[in-house]
Parts: structure tokens; sequence; C-alpha cells
């Protein structure tokens, strides 16, 4: 009987000295890990949350990102619309001239006694194509006549490639020919945005063979189709 509460006690005195041995050992573990022994797992979830807040702010880096690329794509747009901002976007668009459009002359069949003038962008940027063009036939000295009804509301801004016109009525009506002569050459000069004089280089122009005109010629302003300028 003595000899089993040997037994028994011994065995429980060796489960003591191993249980503080096991504590030990994992004391001196998290001691050279600098975990704290009372640390859950849920704690080490939160930390990798909190590197999650840092793959946030990587996230934000990443809109950061964005706005730069975003920014790199609004500097070429920029720089690409140096021209559009040079064209129209802040008001600073180039007077249509002969430096900057082609024109050609076309005689119509109606309305009768008619030319058709086209003016075509040919810049880069765009231009305003002001009032009326400013015709002179060979070597007159004063420029042809101006058909006020015409004048559209606004003034015709060119974007590149695009074109203007306006009709030339050659003669008057009725037979009223006053100093009717045949006329070989046209010079287009180009009105400026203040409405006084021309302004740059001008176009000469080879009229059709036997255009004839009178001194009743007259042209219109410029407008935004061939229908419109013939209607006039």
């Amino acid at each position: 009987m003595r000899t089993i509460r040997a037994r028994t006690a011994a065995a429980a005195t060796a489960a003591v000295l191993a249980s503080l041995s096991l504590s030990a050992c994992q004391s001196d573990g998290d001691a050279a890990s600098g975990t704290p022994s009372g640390a859950r797992p849920e704690a080490g979830a939160t930390t990798s949350g909190e590197g999650g807040g840092t793959g946030k702010a990587s996230g934000e880096g990443s809109g950061t990102g964005q706005g730069t690329s975003g920014g790199q794509s609004k500097a070429p747009g920029k720089a690409g619309g140096t021209g559009t901002n040079q064209g129209t976007a802040d008001g600073s668009s180039a007077t249509c001239t002969g430096a900057n459009t082609k024109a050609v002359i076309t005689k119509v069949t109606r309305p009768i006694n008619h030319l058709l003038l086209t003016i075509t962008n040919t810049g880069s940027r765009s231009c305003d194509a002001y009032s009326a063009p400013l015709l002179r036939f060979d070597d007159e000295q004063s420029a042809t006549r101006i058909m006020e009804d015409s004048k559209p509301q606004s003034v015709l801004t060119l974007a590149p490639g695009r074109s203007a016109y306006a009709s030339i009525l050659l003669s008057g009506e009725g037979g009223g020919d006053s100093g009717g002569r045949t006329a070989q050459r046209l010079t287009v000069h180009f009105a400026p945005r203040s409405g006084s004089g021309s302004t740059g280089a001008p176009l000469k122009l080879t009229l059709p063979a036997g255009t004839h005109k009178d001194d009743n010629a007259a042209v219109t302003y410029w407008q935004g189709s061939a229908s419109d300028a013939l209607t006039y």
C-alpha cells in the first residue's frame, strides 16, 4: 500500500517538474523571438491588417501614379492641344489669309452670272474668315461691292481642312451692263478682325475662260456652305 502511494507521489512530482520545464522553455522561446507570451493569433491578423493598411497606402500611391499617368496623358493633350488652344480654345484663332488657305474659283450654271469662290484651311490650326473676300478683278483699284444682306450671324471659324464659300455676282440684272468686260484674273484679299483694310498675303486666281463682269458685280460674305453662298 505504501509502495503504491510512493509511486503515485513520484509520478505527480515528475508531472509538475515536466510542466515547469515546459513553461520555462516557452518563456525562453518568447523572449528570444520578442513576442509576448500572451499574444494571440488575432493580434498577428491585426498586424497583417496594418500591413493591409500599408497596402492601402500603396493603393493610394497607385492612385497617385494614376494621377501622374493622367497628367502625362494630359500633357500630350495639352501639347497637342496647343494647336487647339491657338486655334479656338483661347480665342486666338489665326486670321484666314493666303498664307494658310488655298482657293478655287468655279463657274456655276445656277444661278446665272455667278462664280463660286471656295477657300480651304491648309494650316495646322483654325482660322477665322472675317467679313467677305475683298476682290479685285484684273487691275481694278477698288474692291468689288459686298452684298450686305448676306452677312452671317457670326464669324466663320475654319478648322484645318474645312472650307468657307462666297458667291460672286458678275453682272446686274435686266441687261444693265455698265462697264462690262471680260476679266482674266482675280485677286482675293482677306479682311482683318478689325474690319479695316486687308491683312496677310492675298491669293491670285485665274478666272474661267470667258468670265464677263460689269460694274454691278458683287460678292457675298463668307458662308458655311456652297448652297448658302449661292442663294444670293
